[in-house]
Formats: structure tokens, C-alpha cells, sequence
């Protein structure tokens, strides 16, 4: 006999694709737990302030409910708004800053340790896991000399801070190139370094036109093939075909990208593919564990953006067919 609750699912996060899992699960009568370690939808905290999607908001919604904006596309704030609501309407059970820290098997299925905001120890059972935890709290490092200065951001929030600075941006992404056009707008001398020999073509076509004009008028420096191979305290170390060179710089942006917390997936039983993603079967999000799944960005197998939520809203279909279909 136990004596402890025992859910039926627990999923690990509480963005816009976990959320869309747990209505999912209780649309079929099964009512999920999602423990949360920040707040529901942290990732869109993490987002530019004044930023607008790329997907327009139909591509975005969960839970039968509209997401109806004014604009084209969806501002950060507008989605904070929609997601929570979304939430609330449902009455999705959510326990937020709340951490696992490990997924352990047991006789009746799964127990999760982890603590609470205050370091206080938390065990939680259950039958079925979902893992929807995301990418943003693991940025792709660079690996060089100066990357822990104060002056080196992985993430941009807004741009008035940075206005008048020397600001070197690394990556060519849309969130480089977004957060270039609005520090240049504050008045910041930015500098774009990015790996690439030429645009990346998955910027946005209404907005690639603005920036080339930037930088052909010399308001924005673009170097292609170069990379950034040291960070100093008044300077950056830039290497590319023609050899180094030396820029004045007040800060680093950092914009290259995030992946999956692979020492938890791993430590839980998930193993990894050659490329660094999880294994995992895409008809039904199952990993290599029984029991455990995955759901949202985590599984994309592809740089960590916003537009993954127009596919990763529909896993928690493909999981909750599964389950049925293993009860029969």
C-alpha cells in the first residue's frame, strides 16, 4: 500500500504546449498536473518587450478558445494575456516555481524530487510523464575567453539601456536581426557578427528589406564569416577571412540560440540522438522510456523560435491517443 497521491500525468512545464497537453488530457477526462518551476508561459517572459510573432494568431491558439488581436501579428503582451486566460478558462491544474530536479521509476510508475522557490524538498507520483520544459534556460554558449562578463546577454529584453552604446550582436536570426533594428532605432551603434556567408532565409520577408537598408546606409555594420573569439572589457576580438580585428564594445548580445536540458533527459533514461536531440517517436511523442514523453520545443530537433508552437500545440493529441490506445 502507498501513502501518497499517485497522478495519473505530470507534465514538466507550463508553456503554451504544455498547456495545450494538459486540455488535451482533460478533454478525455484525465486532469494532469503541471508543475512549473517560474510562472506559466516563462518563455514568452524571456521575449523581447515590444516584440510581435511571426505566426499570425489562429496558428497560435489552444484550447478552442480565439486568440483575437488588433495587429496582424500577436505582441508578447497580447500572448501573456491569451495564454493565461486560456488557463484560467480551462482551469488547468498548475503548480508554479516549482523544480524537478530528477525522474526516478517506480512499481507504479514514476516519482519526480525536486524542491520548492524556498530549497524545500517536493516528491511528486505519477503514471505518465510529459516533458514540455522548452529551451530558454540552456543558451548555446560560445565557449570563448570573456563570455561570463556582466557586459555578455543571452537574451534581449528591450533596447532603451543600450541607447548610445557600441553594441555587438552575435547571430543572424530573426532575434539578432529584430533586436538590431531597435537598437539602432534608440540610438545604439550596433554591429552584427554572424557566422553566415550571406542573410539567413529565415528572416522575415517583411522585415529583411528594412534591415539591408540599414545596413547598406552604414547605420547598421553586418559582417558575414566572422565570429567573435574573445570579449574584453572595452573591446571584442572579431576573426574572419581576412584575419582579426579589434572593436570598441560596451556589450554583448548573444543571440545564438538555445537547446534542450540534456543532463536531466538523460539522467532520466532519455537517451540522445548523434545530432543532440532526444529520442523520441514523433507519431506519439513517447520516448525511449515508456511513460515519458515530450511535448512543445523540446522536441522540434530545430533552433528553439516562437513558431514552434503552431505544430507543438497539437502533441498533446498524439500522447493522449496513445495513452488510450495503451489502456484498451
Amino acid at each position: 500500500m502507498t501513502n501518497h497521491t499517485i497522478e495519473h500525468t505530470i507534465i514538466i512545464g507550463a508553456g503554451p504546449c504544455g498547456l495545450a497537453a494538459a486540455i488535451e488530457l482533460q478533454r478525455e477526462g484525465i486532469r494532469p498536473l503541471i508543475i512549473e518551476k517560474r510562472n506559466i508561459v516563462h518563455s514568452i517572459t524571456q521575449y523581447p518587450t515590444y516584440m510581435h510573432f511571426f505566426s499570425s494568431p489562429e496558428n497560435l491558439e489552444i484550447g478552442d478558445i480565439p486568440f483575437t488581436t488588433a495587429n496582424d501579428k500577436p505582441s508578447r503582451l497580447e500572448a501573456l494575456n491569451y495564454y493565461r486566460t486560456a488557463a484560467q478558462r480551462h482551469h488547468v491544474r498548475v503548480q508554479p516555481f516549482e523544480t524537478v530536479l530528477s525522474i526516478t521509476r517506480t512499481e507504479e510508475g514514476f516519482k519526480l524530487s525536486g524542491e520548492d522557490r524556498f530549497g524545500s524538498p517536493r516528491e511528486r507520483y505519477c503514471r505518465h510523464v510529459i516533458i514540455a520544459t522548452g529551451y530558454f534556460d540552456h543558451p548555446n554558449r560560445l565557449g570563448i575567453p570573456g563570455e561570463e562578463m556582466d557586459k555578455v546577454s543571452h537574451f534581449f529584453h528591450e533596447a532603451h539601456p543600450y541607447a548610445g552604446m557600441e553594441v555587438a550582436i552575435i547571430g543572424g536570426s530573426n532575434s539578432a536581426i529584430d533586436a538590431a533594428l531597435e537598437l539602432e532605432r534608440v540610438g545604439a551603434k550596433v554591429t552584427v557578427i554572424y557566422r553566415g556567408s550571406h542573410y539567413s532565409s529565415s528572416i522575415k520577408p517583411w522585415v529583411r528589406p528594412t534591415f539591408e537598408g540599414k545596413v547598406a546606409k552604414g547605420s547598421i555594420a553586418m559582417k558575414f564569416a566572422s565570429k567573435v573569439i574573445e570579449i574584453a572589457d572595452t573591446h571584442v576580438v572579431v576573426q574572419h577571412e581576412g584575419g582579426e580585428e579589434q572593436l570598441a564594445n560596451d556589450f554583448i548580445l548573444a543571440l545564438t540560440g538555445f537547446h534542450p536540458d540534456r543532463g536531466f533527459l538523460m539522467e532520466t533514461g532519455v537517451t540522445m540522438e548523434a545530432e543532440g536531440y532526444p529520442t523520441f517517436d514523433e507519431n506519439t511523442m513517447e520516448t525511449n522510456v515508456p511513460g515519458i514523453y515530450l511535448a512543445g520545443v523540446v522536441a522540434s530537433r530545430h533552433e528553439a523560435n516562437e513558431i514552434f508552437i503552431e505544430s507543438g500545440r497539437f502533441h498533446g493529441r498524439k500522447i493522449v491517443q496513445h495513452m488510450l490506445e495503451q489502456q484498451k
